[in-house]
């Protein structure tokens, strides 16, 4: 499964999830490239904060009896806006039982993904917590929480489909997917016919309607689906073996405060806390590894 563990770690935690059910597409969660490249100059102004014995951004948040998270806001079901207008999701909610365990008001800023990183390097906020996936780049230049998100790939059919069981049977098959999407590049890796469509809700209703064999997408957009659409006839039959893995991204020289973070995420996961917060968005507990 190494070419799909690969696909995973393109796509990103939720290359795949967009507000609304979801989609193949690139999403809100891609590389920002731009942002990373300016880490370097908050990386050497965090060493010069630090000769200067200048309070590190615990230690501030711990006086002003605040943290602040940088999230989009407009990405359910991890940061959107309820119906009331209410700043609400996954990732709004373990941000608020982190700083409640931390004894600190939770603010959040709402920015888009694109500049979501650079906001981080300039110091308009303390952390962001937006499903960033943790990859090997990013560590090299800013420090992660233990995650608290696992996605894995799956292989989504027709509830009475019994022909497809695993990825390998994909071959010959019709596969509903974005065209221009890592699922599809993965799909057709197994021998998948790709049948094009503009996006997750497309492509999983042409499976319902027996137009396509399969469609490949990440297991939380296959779970938040089935949250707003108990009775629709799909079903999972193959599951990825490799997880990508999100968490809450610290600046490099903030390891008090990663510290602080991972102690208390421990808390909520051995309380239960994260474990009902994701049973609550997605029907399951993603916030375990499989």
């Amino acid at each position: 499964m190494k070419k799909l563990a690969a696909a995973l770690l393109t796509v990103g935690v939720f290359g795949t999830i967009l507000t609304g059910c979801g989609s193949e597409e690139a999403s809100s969660t891609e590389t920002n490239t731009a942002g990373e490249a300016s880490a370097e100059a908050g990386s050497e102004a965090g060493q010069a904060k630090e000769e200067s014995g200048a309070k590190t951004t615990y230690e501030t948040a711990k006086e002003n009896g605040y943290i602040t998270f940088a999230t989009e806001g407009t990405y359910a079901p991890y940061s959107f806006h309820d119906d009331s207008d209410k700043l609400t999701g996954f990732d709004v909610e373990v941000a608020q039982a982190i700083a409640d365990k931390l004894g600190l008001e939770a603010k959040f800023t709402e920015t888009q993904w694109d500049g979501i990183i650079a906001g981080l390097d300039a110091g308009k906020y303390d952390a962001i917590a937006n499903q960033v996936s943790i990859t090997d780049e990013r560590k090299e230049k800013y420090l992660f929480s233990d995650p608290y998100t696992y996605v894995y790939g799956v292989v989504i059919v027709n509830g009475d489909n019994t022909d497809i069981n695993s990825f390998e049977e994909l071959k010959g098959k019709d596969v509903a997917l974005t065209v221009t999407s890592n699922w599809a590049e993965l799909a057709e890796s197994y021998g998948g016919k790709i049948v094009s469509t503009n996006g997750f809700s497309e492509s999983i209703q042409l499976v319902i309607q027996g137009r396509a064999d399969a469609t490949v997408n990440d297991n939380v957009t296959f779970l938040d689906y089935k949250a707003n659409q108990p009775d629709a006839n799909a079903k999972v039959v193959a599951t990825s073996d490799e997880a990508t893995e999100s968490a809450i991204l610290i600046r490099k020289d903030d390891s008090d405060l990663q510290e602080a973070v991972n102690s208390v995420l421990k808390e909520l996961r051995d309380d239960g806390t994260l474990k009902s917060i994701s049973e609550k968005y997605f029907g399951e507990d993603i916030t375990v590894a499989h």
